[in-house]
């Protein structure tokens, strides 16, 4: 299969926000990802589709370097994150500070064993943040983020987990954007959610985009033609196609594209 040659006919007045150079990923001896080259443009929604194991989440999780967690994995090529043009594989950029700079919400909700307030507060006071009235006005501001707030603000010392599936997902979305991210990695945010939530998580994600670059692996790929700008479609490790989404789904280039999106494949 091929890759693509020539990027989104929309590109050229877009800002590119961060960009995959040539990015190889390993597991072990596992040659999981195969020279990626791909931009995230700036305040857009980016889609990555493709049949299970086609390493979208691997993908995903590169940019906020979840696999230095675990040994033996192996990043090869670069990320490069602007406006400063950071290189975010680098040995000596610290993950932690990669960690706040892009946000991820995992498949299923998973709010810490604290206060729906001290959900929200903690990647705050693991950056420092320590005064009181700071950190109830931006507890607020990511509830509020997140369209949480109205339903949330006379409980906020309860359990989260006293909250439902949907709230609880929310919670999670405004922990992400609490510290204020320039990515926001979402990781099939719906699939454990039922229609109703997830049409809730749909209506967030296109508001949210006007403040921070999102990146969204989904199995829908009706949810990627609803929420997204761009669409990457990925098969064995390989970016087979990227492009504005509507191209995408409408006139693809790539045959496997079309073969994937019509469902003769996959």
């Amino acid at each position: 299969m091929s890759k693509i040659t020539d990027g989104p006919a929309l590109a050229t007045d877009l800002k590119v926000k961060a960009e995959a150079r040539k990015l190889n990923f390993f597991y072990g001896n596992f040659h999981a990802l195969k020279n990626i080259d791909m931009p995230i443009y700036e305040r857009k929604v980016t889609a990555l589709i493709g049949p299970s194991g086609c390493g979208k989440s691997t993908y995903l999780r590169c940019f906020n370097r979840m696999h230095d967690l675990y040994p033996g994995n192996r990043y090869d090529g670069e990320i490069r994150l602007q406006p400063d043009n950071t290189n975010l594989l680098h040995p000596q950029v610290d993950p932690i500070e990669v960690r706040m700079r892009i946000s991820m919400v995992f498949q299923k909700p998973n709010p810490f064993p604290k206060t729906i307030y001290e959900n929200v507060a903690y990647g705050l006071r693991v950056r420092g943040v320590r005064g009181v009235k700071v950190l109830d006005e931006k507890v607020e501001q990511a509830l509020r983020g997140a369209a949480l707030w109205d339903e949330v603000k006379d409980r906020l010392q309860h359990l989260a987990f006293n909250l439902s599936g949907g709230q609880q997902q929310r919670l999670c979305i405004a922990r992400a954007l609490a510290t204020e991210p320039e990515i926001l990695l979402f990781d099939e945010p719906t699939s454990a959610l039922d229609p109703i939530a997830t049409a809730s998580i749909e209506e967030l994600i296109a508001d949210l985009k006007d403040k921070v670059t999102i990146l969204i692996v989904t199995h829908n790929m009706q949810q990627a033609a609803r929420v997204s700008d761009f669409t990457a479609y990925m098969y064995l490790g390989e970016m087979i196609e990227f492009d504005a989404t509507d191209t995408i789904f409408i006139k693809p280039k790539n045959k496997a594209t079309e073969d994937y999106i019509t469902g003769r494949f996959g």
